[in-house]
């Protein structure tokens, strides 16, 4: 069963949170403070994490960069921080969709199945680029050999980029087939995600191959035959 770790500190918000995902079948668990969040997310290791911004001690992005330096479980902010810059720090930090408060529940059970099906979705091979092993049907990315973990946005980005060899997409296309056509952010998620893969794969050697930038054009997976 799936399992969302709720982290949350007003307890009438969490509960309500609970009853609707609880209602879609997945398993909630609930955490109240920031102290508890990194040992509650270790104990139950869950396949998403709603996580509010402010909470009492630990914040929400201190929680956000504890579990990125351990997982890439996918995390969904929830915060009344809505200005563009506070969601732009939230996707620069790992984060893979933020739900600004006051909500409406169903949106936010909408939103987590878009997440888990971006993290969970399927293709169909496994191929190498040099050193970078990409297993696109194992969400699984190696670079000489090792594992290299990334968010599931970020993750659904190189894939999409990597089933295109030296093709070269546009913003507006990325978002439309990563983020999807209801996304309201700033298309500088886009160049975010793309600055966090660089440098996840900043050993990965150029004359291997490269994200590169076509200005004023987009982005493009290359690589050398």
């Amino acid at each position: 069963m799936t399992k969302i770790l709720i982290v949350e500190d007003e307890f009438a918000i969490s509960q309500v949170l609970k009853a609707y995902i609880v209602k879609e079948q997945y398993e909630a668990v609930q955490c109240f403070t920031g102290e508890e969040a990194l040992s509650m997310f270790k104990q139950h290791q869950p396949d998403l994490v709603l996580l509010d911004v402010m909470l009492p001690g630990k914040d929400g992005w201190t929680i956000l960069k504890e579990i990125r330096a351990v997982s890439g479980c996918p995390v969904m902010m929830l915060t009344a921080l809505g200005d563009v810059e506070y969601r732009l720090g939230g996707f620069d930090g790992g984060a893979d969709d933020y739900v600004v408060k006051p909500f409406i529940a169903d949106e936010v059970v909408a939103r987590i199945k878009a997440v888990l099906r971006r993290s969970t979705s399927l293709s169909t091979s496994r191929q190498k680029f040099g050193s970078l092993e990409i297993d696109f049907n194992g969400h699984l990315v190696l670079l000489n050999g090792e594992e290299i973990l990334l968010t599931p946005r970020d993750l659904s980005v190189l894939l999409f980029l990597a089933e295109h060899p030296n093709r070269t997409f546009t913003r507006d296309q990325l978002i439309e087939h990563i983020w999807g056509w209801d996304y309201e952010g700033s298309d500088r998620a886009v160049d975010l995600a793309v600055k966090r893969l660089r440098k996840a794969l900043a050993a990965w050697p150029e004359n291997e191959g490269e994200i590169r930038t076509l200005r004023g054009v987009g982005y493009q997976f290359h690589v050398y035959e």
